[in-house]
């Protein structure tokens, strides 16, 4: 399974960096995650609970970082196992300064196994997006909650109020998202224009024809009325 993409975020490079290796920030920030803590040096441990399609529970793992070259890029390695099955994983990450943004483009592969992986490529890696998305969204405000802390003064997720980690919930419709905006490519977007005009189209055919019909009945019978009387 592959991941790609990329993300802006309105802070210079020198605030962006520290908190994207935070795990005080990040455990804030990604859905489902319960724990995570510095074990080592650039090596972190974890706790996340996730639900993909029928398939929940939690995993246990680790996180490495290497190749680090600060403030421009490192690799992560991740590790992690439970009763849903197995995933690993590694990955690229590059910062790049754009005049008062920041860019931060990322891919890597994983592999899945165990009940995870019944659930098929698609939804993988659809909620895969989803995770990545709402964590990068959730560092974002983060962020900008940092830019807002008065120079001299100690940052911590604590003291400004973090956002609460997205819920299971909210996960789902990441998902959800994510699986329409992958079938909404610009030649399904037609097609689906072109089934909504021909339903819409035959709503008001049978609309006419039903009250056309109607009217016809109504006729018949009051013509029966007055032959009555």
């Amino acid at each position: 399974m592959k991941v790609e993409g990329s993300y802006t975020f309105a802070a210079p490079q020198e605030i962006v960096w520290p908190m994207l290796q935070d795990p005080d920030v990040l455990a804030n920030v990604m859905p489902g995650c319960e724990a995570l803590e510095v074990v080592n040096e650039n090596e972190f441990k974890g706790i996340l609970k996730i639900k993909v399609g029928p398939v929940q529970g939690k995993f246990n793992g680790t996180v490495q970082l290497n190749d680090i070259v600060a403030p421009d890029s490192f690799t992560i390695l991740v590790n992690g196992r439970g009763a849903p099955g197995f995933v690993k994983g590694a990955g690229d990450l590059h910062l790049t300064e754009e005049n008062d943004n920041t860019i931060l483009t990322y891919e890597g592969d994983a592999q899945v196994g165990g009940r995870l992986a019944s659930v098929g490529q698609r939804l993988l890696e659809t909620s895969a997006r989803a995770i990545i998305r709402q964590s990068l969204e959730g560092l974002d405000q983060q962020i900008q909650a940092r830019m807002g802390v008065p120079e001299g003064e100690e940052y911590s997720p604590e003291t400004v109020g973090p956002p609460p980690p997205p819920s299971q919930v909210a996960f789902a419709k990441g998902v959800a998202q994510n699986m329409w905006e992958d079938y909404m490519t610009p030649e399904n977007r037609s097609l689906l224009l072109n089934r909504l005009l021909l339903a819409a189209g035959a709503i008001i055919a049978i609309s006419v024809i039903a009250n056309w019909f109607a009217n016809k009945v109504a006729d018949k019978v009051a013509h029966q009325l007055e032959e009555q009387h």
